[in-house]
C-alpha cells in the first residue's frame, strides 16, 4: 500500500515539476518575443512609385487630405486614386518612365498597388475620423512626413503604444484645426489646454 502511494505522490511531483518547467519554456519564449526590436521600424517599403512626402508635403505643401481624402470622414485615411496623382502628373513629369505605373493604372482602370507601411493585426480597429475629431495630429502616429523623402514606419503601433497614448492623451493632442499641421506641438503647455474639454478617445 505504502509503495502504491509513494509512487502517486511521485508521478504528481514529476508532473507538476515537468508542468513548472513548461510554464518557464513559454514564459521565457514569450518574454523574447515580446522585447524584440521591431524590423518594420525606419525601413522603407518598396512602392511601385517612389513618392516622396518630403516633396509633396514638405516643399510643395501638399495637406494630407489633398491624397487621403478619407482621414476626416472615415475609418480609413486612403490610399491617392490615379486620377488624383494625374491631376498634376498628366503634366508635370508625365514622360518620366517612372510614372508608368501610374500611366498604366489609367490605361486598366485598376489601382495602384501601393504597399502597407502602417499594418495592424487584423484583430485591431482603428478609426482615423475620430483621432482626428479629437485632436490627435498625424504626426504623432506617422512623424514627419514632411522630411521623409520615402515613407517609413516611425511608431511601434503595437498595443502599449497606443494604449500609452490613451491614458496620458493630453501631450498628444492639439486643435483639431490643426491636426494636418506637421510642426510638433509645444509639449511644455500640454497639461493647460483650455480648447480640450473631452479627451476620452
Amino acid at each position: 500500500m505504502t509503495a502504491i502511494v509513494w509512487r502517486r505522490t511521485e508521478l504528481g511531483i514529476k508532473l507538476a515539476c515537468t508542468g513548472l518547467l513548461a510554464v518557464a519554456i513559454l514564459g521565457v519564449i514569450l518574454w523574447a518575443w515580446r522585447g524584440q526590436e521591431d524590423t518594420g521600424m525606419f525601413e522603407v517599403a518598396p512602392q511601385p512609385i517612389p513618392f516622396s512626402h518630403k516633396h509633396h508635403v514638405g516643399d510643395v505643401g501638399l495637406d494630407c487630405r489633398f491624397c487621403h481624402t478619407g482621414v476626416e470622414h472615415t475609418a480609413s485615411a486612403g490610399l491617392p486614386s490615379t486620377q488624383i496623382c494625374l491631376n498634376c502628373h498628366s503634366q508635370l513629369f508625365a514622360g518620366q518612365a517612372v510614372f508608368e505605373p501610374l500611366h498604366e493604372s489609367a490605361r486598366t482602370n485598376r489601382p495602384i498597388a501601393w504597399n502597407r507601411v502602417h499594418r495592424l493585426p487584423d484583430f485591431v480597429y482603428f478609426d482615423h475620423a475620430i483621432h482626428v475629431a479629437k485632436g490627435v495630429a498625424c504626426i504623432e502616429c506617422h512623424g514627419r512626413v514632411d522630411q521623409m523623402p520615402l515613407m517609413e514606419r516611425v511608431a511601434s503601433l503595437r498595443m502599449e503604444w497606443c494604449v500609452e497614448c490613451h491614458r496620458h492623451p493630453l501631450a498628444k493632442l492639439r486643435d483639431p484645426a490643426r491636426v494636418f499641421d506637421m510642426k510638433p506641438i509645444d509639449t511644455s503647455d500640454a497639461g493647460k489646454r483650455p480648447y480640450r474639454e473631452d479627451t476620452s478617445l
